[in-house]
């Protein structure tokens, strides 16, 4: 008889937080890639251009829906397939979770008051495996209803955190590989909701106002340090988004903050994910021809991101330094773009290389880069340069 699986489900996971404070904004998942049917738990930013956080809320009875934290002024909206601002670089999501969703007895926490609330969830997790009523898992999704006596919040208002990680290939900072990990909320727009607004001038923190009832999505990973779906700091395992219930503000809770007082949790929903699963990019070159003094060749997104600003290198006999360069601006996944480029190449034997993204922009493991190359020899009888 086989062995009976583990209750959970499946997180997908477009790029990481990791990629996204490294300064990776060059690869997107559609909101229409998404799948919102059922309760489905995610988390994430929007495009550059247009910054802010994702929230997913589910309704009552039905499907799930995102709503995007602005932050020009900590609103919300929900987001709709073609508005305009439904590419992200950085999501992740599962599937319907209903099937795994676990309500925790709040009464097993006790007093919640005062009480950073990771560490709240952290005992929620831990109680209910003891119990046998949660099974081991690496990642917890959750769901969260709280009410707050004061709470920060951020919202992403600069998503390119200086390049860290293009920079750190050719040279290290001397002020240490952790510094964006380290800094990434204190670069964020901060907002304070509580009861009373403190009226300072020279608090940096504005004041939105007194919605102090949250609903909540986020999620739990055992693992932080891999920054999948947290920062990657020792002893984050917590990264929430939510919405103001009055559906006026939302962003990332900033809980850990000094400033961030939990009055009581009034629900909590704890959802095991099992398998979780990366989407990348993968750009391939195929069908390089030479003919008649053009090179032809196809540039293809084999991967599960679509792709901007893309370059592409054709180089002739390992010159570097004359070699032809284009740019595409957007590469769907699974789809591709041909080209014909004029090159007139003198008699004899020739080596022609073509590179999609020379300058390693987009992200792709190691094992999917050797496809971004495409070689061929060609012998010209008669020059080019002479008809």
């Amino acid at each position: 008889m086989a062995e009976a699986q583990p209750l959970g489900g499946d997180l997908w996971i477009a790029n990481t937080v990791v990629d996204l404070i490294q300064g990776d904004v060059r690869e997107h998942l559609p909101l229409e890639r998404i799948p919102l049917k059922g309760d489905v738990l995610g988390l994430g930013t929007t495009t550059s251009i247009d910054n802010g956080e994702l929230t997913f809320l589910h309704q009552p009875g039905g499907d799930t829906t995102i709503w995007k934290c602005q932050a020009s002024d900590g609103g919300i909206r929900r987001l709709r397939p073609g508005d305009g601002s439904s590419h992200f670089p950085y999501v992740c999501f599962s599937g319907d979770a209903s099937a795994s969703r676990t309500p925790v007895e709040l009464s097993l926490l006790g007093s919640q008051g005062n009480r950073p609330l990771q560490e709240l969830v952290g005992e929620a997790i831990e109680t209910l495996q003891q119990r046998g009523e949660l099974p081991q898992a690496p990642l917890y999704g959750l769901r969260l209803v709280s009410r707050w006596q004061s709470l920060i919040i951020t919202v992403a208002s600069k998503l390119c955190m200086g390049q860290q990680r293009r920079n750190s290939g050719i040279a290290k900072a001397a002020s240490g590989e952790g510094t964006a990990a380290d800094s990434i909320y204190t670069r964020l727009q901060h907002y304070r909701l509580s009861e009373d607004d403190p009226a300072e001038a020279a608090d940096a923190i504005r004041f939105l106002g007194r919605s102090l009832q949250w609903d909540c999505c986020g999620f739990w990973d055992n693992n932080p340090s891999s920054g999948r779906v947290t920062v990657p700091t020792a002893g984050a395992n917590l990264h929430l988004h939510g919405c103001s219930t009055d559906l006026r503000y939302g962003g990332h809770l900033h809980h850990e903050h000094e400033q961030t007082v939990l009055k009581e949790i009034e629900s909590l929903v704890l959802y095991p994910l099992q398998r979780v699963h990366h989407l990348a990019s993968d750009l391939a070159i195929e069908a390089l021809e030479y003919n008649a003094g053009f090179v032809h060749f196809k540039v293809i997104n084999l991967g599960s991101m679509d792709v901007s600003d893309v370059g592409v290198a054709v180089v002739i006999d390992n010159v570097y330094d004359s070699h032809r360069y284009l740019r595409l601006p957007w590469l769907s996944a699974g789809e591709s773009e041909s080209f014909k480029m004029a090159l007139a190449l003198p008699a004899g034997r020739h080596r022609l290389q073509v590179i999609a993204d020379p300058e390693r922009d987009i992200l792709e493991d190691e094992a999917q880069r050797t496809n971004n190359v495409a070689s061929i020899d060609v012998t010209v009888v008669t020059s080019m340069l002479q008809s």
